[in-house]
């Protein structure tokens, strides 16, 4: 058991508000990167592998950045941690938009790295949200704050079109537009975390634990990250799952688009497909909270397992023209990552000692990022060597063992 205090710190509500208006605005930077650079940094070269190699950029500067974002929050607390994430990612987006004035596709990729810190502050967001919060709150604390994404995942790619059309008024490559909004949506959430996150959410739980960080800001010894994951089996169930949901949403999401182009689909039913499987993503995380503090994080990522388990296996059954079957595959593939993430954090949290959490939380971020890469390289090479089907059936067989790992890690009602 860890020493989160029993009731909720008065501080709590209003440090909510704080980070999920910093989710909304960091959301809308990372939405915004997420969708324009692929094409950008194609269009800049002229190779579309090059524009793969945008999203890749992204990812891969996630990982490192989760890294980074946790030794921070270890030595110096949650405040910290989040603004200087966002100031990476703020360096990153006025790189991308020299880079891309410029027609520098290097400049433009490695200041994509850097703007992955931005994602990497998001998913750390979700774990300040639960350092103060009661232990029947953490769920749906955790998950008020993925759920902020939403706005930010639907408004950012939506004003593309106007954003190139500011970028041409000050005389700039119109395409530098997007990374304009991302260099001022990243400046305000470096502000507003900045400015709210007081008392910092971490080093007021240690103060309550009984375990202030050390004022030299300097590691004290501690468990190794592998230790304390096999010591704990719930700790462990909670990893896994996050690594795993992540791993399957990204190698089936990855691969609809190429799948729906071979069968003719316009881009505008891809597009259709794709968003409705990004609000499955984030919409329903609240009830997937709710649903972790009232019958238990483990129960709500077996849920998560079985969904996407579901969600594999009509992936596979679905021609390339078979846009519904598409849809309710990508929905329930976007409902089974987020319970997966909102019950894999929930469950890792709740069964690691608050002195490791920062050090744990980073460590299966940085796993579930590289994971999230991996995946969409070896999804590629399946849909290219066999087909999007057998890429479904390989990711329902991956992830149906994993259920009974997680089943144990369900408590059993008491005898009597």
């Amino acid at each position: 058991m860890t020493a989160t205090p029993h009731l909720q710190d008065p501080a709590q509500r209003r440090l909510l508000v704080v980070l999920a208006t910093g989710q909304v605005l960091g959301g809308t930077a990372v939405a915004t990167s997420i969708a324009v650079s692929p094409l950008v940094a194609a269009r800049l070269t002229g190779s579309p592998t090059v524009g793969g190699l945008a999203s890749t950029a992204i990812v891969l500067g996630a990982a490192g950045a989760a890294a980074v974002v946790a030794r921070i929050a270890r030595r110096r607390g949650r405040r910290p941690a989040l603004t200087g994430g966002y100031l990476i990612a703020l360096v990153g987006a006025f790189g991308a938009v020299i880079g891309t004035a410029a027609g520098a596709a290097p400049v433009l990729l490695v200041s994509l790295v850097l703007m992955g810190s931005g994602t990497a502050v998001g998913l750390a967001a979700r774990y300040a949200a639960t350092d103060l919060a009661a232990p029947d709150r953490a769920g749906r604390a955790l998950a008020l704050v993925v759920w902020a994404t939403t706005v930010g995942a639907v408004a950012g790619p939506n004003l593309l079109g106007p954003l190139q059309d500011v970028a041409a008024g000050l005389g700039l490559e119109p395409a530098a537009g997007p990374y304009l909004l991302c260099a001022a949506a990243f400046g305000c959430a470096l502000l507003v975390s900045w400015a709210g996150l007081r008392p910092d959410p971490l080093t007021r739980a240690r103060e309550l634990a009984g375990d202030p960080a050390p004022e030299d800001g300097r590691d004290r010894p501690s468990t190794p990250v592998r230790t304390v994951l096999r010591g704990s089996r719930p700790a462990l169930a909670g990893a896994a799952g996050i690594v795993l949901g992540h791993a399957v949403m990204v190698g089936l999401m990855s691969m609809t688009p190429v799948h729906m182009d071979h069968g003719g689909a316009a881009l505008s039913v891809v597009g259709f497909v794709i968003s409705m499987h990004i609000a499955g993503m984030y919409a329903l995380s609240p009830v997937f909270g709710w649903l972790a503090d009232r019958f238990g994080a483990a129960a709500v990522l077996a849920g998560a397992t079985v969904t996407l388990v579901a969600a594999a296996a009509l992936c596979a059954s679905a021609a390339p023209t078979a846009t519904g079957v598409l849809t309710a595959g990508l929905v329930l593939l976007g409902l089974g990552w987020s319970a997966a993430l909102v019950g894999g954090s929930a469950l890792l949290t709740s069964a690691v000692p608050v002195t490791d959490r920062p050090r744990v939380q980073g460590s299966v971020d940085v796993a579930m990022n590289l994971a999230g890469a991996a995946a969409g390289l070896v999804a590629g090479a399946v849909v290219t060597v066999a087909s999007y089907s057998v890429l479904g059936i390989l990711a329902a067989l991956l992830t149906v063992p994993f259920l009974l790992v997680v089943l144990r890690a369900v408590p059993r009602p008491a005898a009597g």
